[in-house]
């Protein structure tokens, strides 16, 4: 049989058209329309839901005002490359009603009444317009595609609505250090990709610490040679990679073009940052002429080797170094660090006394001042500003310096009141990613205190404590990853997600409209499915909010959950975490348990993908309150005994004769330390319960202390107690061995004597009162 060329092309199309019409019945729909939010994050200022759905598939047409601009070739290669959609974008002409065009319409028309940075989208049965210009279309787009289903199909059945929204914040930021540990330029990009799909806005590379320098710097070529590489990569007592092998990396100028291009096509600016005059090990390593003169046959003060010397050869150092920095960063902002700078190396420093003398400064911290305000000088003739640390404040601002606060809220506090900018990024509230995300000894090893996702979610950058006129200059919020403990980027991304999420809603998203419940029972689970989808590693929420917990009473019902789509929940009975070997839950769990008998309940959640929750633990005890004592002589504080020797456990207490006695009004070993390297002491009395219940009891150190309340043990597992009103017998065992001199930056701390008491219905942790205890 024969065709004609036309004939036959004209049939491989009308087959082709059946094909794609068989195919387009499947049809892809994921969005929970009962959501107020419909499942955006961060939630937008305004969704009005329509009726009915729109379907997108390979048909329908996209036009554009400037089919070239970059949001619009941002939309089209995201649609080929994860969607396998191939769209030609047509021309769109914005004197037509977009009302009345078919398909997708991406416009500027009417952009000019929103806020910046804002958007408007419209989503009805025949077609799809979004209002917005620069950042705000691509934003517009972004949350498009969050409507999107996780899954690819040939045709999406979108929820008919109209948003409008804008961001609260116009500095929304994410920091990553590559110092610590190195991470290489797709690794980074996938975090910039990341973040702009959440439409944060600004990225803050930490480029340089005494770990390692990582931008190449053509004029001080020994910067990488020598100080983007170390030996033995060891921080506190956690080791992460052979001694014997050489650790480091770092980028050249054409890779930071790269990503700096990289970035800016996903409308996210790229902060860099060179720290000084602190945490410079790495550029002294390279060039030691820049660290201050040490006096001859005396000791070298501690930090010699991370503190810049403000000589002259030192700013001429730093001006060149930052010179080709701001070729390569066109960022208005340079962040110059400015934190934990040890001041003894100047202390000892004649060269530093003279100058410090010759400029009228009476300490070193305005030393630091004329630092900063130097280095400043230099950045403002560039045109552009400095962001710096908190500690910029001391000695005197910079006049025009925007602070990032990161100690606590004081310092971003004190800035707005002297009017500067400043960017809230505290480690107090859960804007340190390198923080545990809970206090269970199962997570990953990280940095210092834990920050949970629901405390990243509910901080609010903008303090009560200002005034509204100080409030406006509060212009951001950032999300910090410091990666002495993220080697990996498994790691890193464990680190990060989900908090990264709570972050943009908190930088974008006005107060009015947040909602935790909502966010982490609801939106998130599309979120983790999208994660999924990208390979992405993340930390599985638990099957129960609190990890380790004990209660009390003889009846308890446990209704497990998991947001991660498609995850399963197993539990064990016997004390052991579960596998998924293990009793699998399908629905509420009973207990009902005999008196004086404990019960334990443990989850865990493992996700379609293999991804696994730490397991949770409950510990059921069903006993009756312990009786009161028969106490009257009323004479408050404590008996205590104690003994000059090392100990390793308070249990040798038990068999140590006492040295002394005494009586002691609180509890309290501080003055014990004093004269006193090495000792133990056993207090006793009674504590006064002001009201029956369940109280709860915890140690701040539990392997120099022990508590007992009438004889019975409260350790670390076990820590609740019911008791009766009145008063009950108390015994503390203590125990203290100094710590050695430090040898480095870093002092071993040995954490006080501490008893702290939760009453019944508080979820108020406070220190056992003095007012309490008797005798």
């Amino acid at each position: 049989m024969n065709f004609k060329p036309n004939c036959l092309a004209k049939l491989i199309a009308v087959v082709s058209l059946c094909i794609f019409l068989s195919e387009a019945n499947k049809v892809s729909a994921q969005v929970n329309t009962d959501d107020p939010h419909l499942g955006i994050i961060p939630a937008p200022a305004s969704i009005t839901k329509g009726s009915g759905t729109f379907t997108f598939n390979q048909l329908t047409p996209i036009k554009a005002d400037n089919p070239k601009d970059k949001a619009v070739l941002w939309l089209k290669d995201y649609l080929q490359q994860n969607r396998n959609l191939n769209f030609k974008i047509a021309k769109y002409n914005s004197k037509l009603k977009a009302a009345k065009s078919k398909g997708l319409i991406l416009t500027a028309k009417g952009a000019d009444k929103l806020p910046k940075e804002g958007y408007k989208l419209t989503i009805t049965p025949h077609n799809i317009v979004i209002v917005g210009k620069d950042a705000g279309l691509f934003y517009g787009i972004q949350t498009l595609l969050q409507l999107f289903p996780v899954e690819n199909a040939t045709a999406y059945k979108l929820p008919c609505a109209a948003i409008e929204d804008s961001p609260r914040f116009g500095y929304r930021g994410m920091m990553l250090d590559v110092s610590r540990h190195f991470f290489t330029i797709p690794q980074v990009k996938k975090v910039i990709e990341l973040i702009a799909s959440y439409k944060l806005n600004t990225f803050h590379w930490h480029l340089v610490d005494g770990q390692g320098w990582r931008i190449e710097i053509k004029k001080y070529p020994k910067l990488t040679q020598v100080g983007a590489f170390r030996q033995q990569t060891m921080f506190g007592s956690n080791r992460d990679w052979p001694d014997s092998i050489s650790y480091g990396g770092f980028y050249t100028q054409e890779q930071i073009k790269d990503v700096v291009k990289f970035a800016a096509d996903r409308y996210i600016n790229v902060i860099p940052e060179i720290e000084m005059p602190a945490h410079s090990e790495a550029a002294l390593r390279a060039y030691p002429e820049f660290r201050c003169d040490t006096v001859a046959g005396q000791k070298a003060p501690r930090d010699i080797n991370n503190l810049y010397c403000p000589t002259e050869q030192t700013f001429t150092f730093l001006q060149d170094v930052l010179t080709e920095v701001m070729a390569l960063f066109p960022s208005k902002y340079i962040h110059i660090g400015g934190d934990e700078a040890g001041k003894e190396p100047w202390k000892q420093s004649a060269f530093c006394q003279a100058l410090m003398k010759e400029k009228g400064l009476k300490d070193e911290k305005e030393l630091q001042s004329y630092f900063i305000q130097r280095i400043e000088q230099f950045i403002n003739s560039k045109g552009r500003s400095i962001i710096g640390w908190d500690e910029i404040l001391e000695g005197g601002l910079a006049p025009n310096a925007t602070v990032m606060s990161w100690q606590g809220e004081e310092g971003g506090i004190n800035a707005a009141r002297q009017k500067h900018n400043v960017i809230m990024t505290p480690q107090t509230t859960g804007n340190y990613f390198d923080h545990y995300q809970s206090s269970s000894p199962q997570e990953p090893v990280s940095f210092g205190r834990y920050a949970t996702l629901e405390e990243t979610y509910n901080y609010d950058p903008v303090s009560k404590q200002l005034t509204p006129d100080e409030q406006k200059y509060v212009i951001g919020t950032q999300g910090n990853l410091w990666t002495e403990y993220v080697p990996t980027v498994a790691k890193l991304q464990y680190q990060i997600m989900p908090r990264v999420f709570a972050l943009s809603e908190v930088a974008w998203t006005q107060p009015a409209n947040k909602d935790y419940t909502n966010f982490s029972e609801v939106r998130l689970a599309k979120h983790f499915a999208r994660l999924d989808a990208m390979n992405y590693n993340y930390r599985v929420p638990t099957a129960l909010t609190t990890i380790d917990t004990m209660v009390v009473g003889p009846h308890f019902v446990y209704t497990l959950k998991s947001v991660v789509p498609g995850a399963r929940i197993y539990y064990t009975l016997n004390g052991r975490d579960p596998l998924d070997t293990d009793l699998q839950y399908d629905g509420p769990i009973t207990f009902s348990i005999p008196q004086n008998e404990k019960r334990e309940l443990r989850t865990r959640v493992i996700t379609p993908s293999g991804r696994r929750s730490i397991a949770t633990r409950t510990l059921m005890y069903n006993k009756a309150p312990m009786p009161a004592i028969n106490y009257t002589a009323n004479k408050q504080g404590l008996k205590y005994k104690w003994a000059k020797n090392t100990f390793t456990s308070p249990d040798q207490l038990n068999y140590t004769a006492p040295q002394d006695s005494a009586t002691i009004n609180k509890l309290d070993a501080e003055t014990l330390k004093k004269d006193n390297p090495n000792f133990g002491v056993v207090y006793d009395g009674y504590v006064n319960v002001l009201a029956d219940g369940t109280y709860n009891f915890t140690l701040a150190n539990y392997a120099a202390s022990q508590l007992f309340i009438d004889g019975v043990q409260l350790t670390e597992a076990e820590y609740a107690l019911p008791l009766a009103k009145g008063f009950h017998q108390i015994r503390v065992k203590y125990i203290y061995n100094a710590p050695p001199p430090p040898t480095g930056r870093y002092r071993t701390r040995v954490a006080p004597l501490k008893v702290y008491v939760t009453a019944p219905g508080s979820f108020d942790k406070k220190e056992l009162a003095a007012a309490d205890l008797y005798y």
